[in-house]
């Protein structure tokens, strides 16, 4: 990277920084996927991000002067992400879900799971009467933005969140704070559904949507840099990345209603799952803006085939 001090003399607009930006993000073959997939826009959310600036601006805007002030905070936080090499979305301690700002630290992963989708589309139609949602539950909540996004969308529904980390908890627990959704939602620290096993009375979901561990061993070996900065407990899951999938899928069906379903997001990892559970019905996804490895499963397949799951949770690979 050129001298600082000829930088903060050459460039002088927004869009100079942007532009500078991408092409040093390019040039250092940074990886994007935690909140932007190519320089260019990950270089707007940066330059935007520092100037305090809305996501709508008008193009006019791009060619404003900034002060010496501004050029240097730009400056220092590229070379930042260019160093380092940690996602933006840890730099800046913001990241965004559903059109909703969330904070995220090293604690919990950042924010970007494809059931997003699907909870603008109120997850129809496996859902098709919103209004009888009255109970929903983020398993392997880590920040909260699946619960909270769910939350947004079935506006009458309770919501439980639930993770194994307290650190991630508490994360979580900013978060809904910040949405003022206190009233409605909760948090719980529990090793998947262990904890709701042992209350007087089994709780009952409409709807369970979760993000869960689901990184084999091979794609482990292989994640670039940005990705050692999350918590390797939230992505590694064993050698086939079904891990955790096994064991929620052999106990979902005792906390689902009758008419509830099961979304599971697995990722690469379905590709084992369907050796794995070969003649158990689910339906995969067909994502339009992304992404892949999302299946759903009904209660009543749940509890047909359950001694089949719990078979299977019990296999070691």
């Amino acid at each position: 990277m050129e001298a600082k001090q000829d930088i903060l003399i050459e460039l002088n607009t927004i869009l100079d920084f942007i532009r500078w930006a991408a092409t040093n993000f390019t040039k250092n073959n940074l990886f994007y996927g935690h909140g932007s997939d190519n320089a260019f826009d990950e270089a707007t959310h940066l330059v935007f991000y520092a100037l305090e600036l809305p996501w709508d601006l008008p193009e006019q805007y791009f060619n404003a002067q900034l002060t010496t002030k501004e050029k240097q905070t730009i400056y220092n936080l590229i070379l930042k992400r260019i160093t380092t090499k940690k996602p933006l979305a840890y730099l800046v301690n913001q990241s965004w879900f559903c059109g909703l700002q969330f904070y995220v630290d090293e604690d919990v992963l950042i924010p970007r799971s494809p059931i997003g989708e699907l909870i603008k589309n109120n997850f129809a139609p496996w859902l098709p009467n919103t209004e009888d949602v009255q109970s929903i539950l983020d398993l392997c909540c880590g920040c909260g933005c699946l619960g909270i996004a769910a939350a947004y969308q079935f506006n009458q529904a309770s919501v439980d969140l639930i993770d194994i980390s307290s650190k991630a908890l508490d994360v979580a627990e900013t978060n809904i704070n910040m949405h003022n959704l206190e009233h409605r939602l909760q948090t719980l620290q529990s090793d998947l559904f262990e904890n709701l096993s042992i209350l007087p009375v089994k709780p009952k979901y409409q709807l369970i949507i979760c993000n869960p561990p689901y990184v084999d061993a091979e794609d482990m070996n292989n994640l670039p840099t940005e990705f050692s900065f999350e918590p390797q407990s939230a992505l590694a899951s064993g050698n086939d990345g079904l891990d955790c999938a096994r064991k929620i899928l052999a106990s979902a069906g005792d906390y689902l209603d009758d008419n509830g379903i099961l979304v599971l997001e697995l990722g690469n990892s379905y590709v084992h799952f369907q050796n794995v559970y070969k003649g158990i019905p689910v339906e995969w996804v067909n994502l339009q803006q992304g992404g892949h490895g999302v299946l759903i499963i009904t209660a009543a397949t749940c509890k047909k085939y359950r001694n089949k799951l719990i078979a299977i949770s019990e296999i070691t690979i």
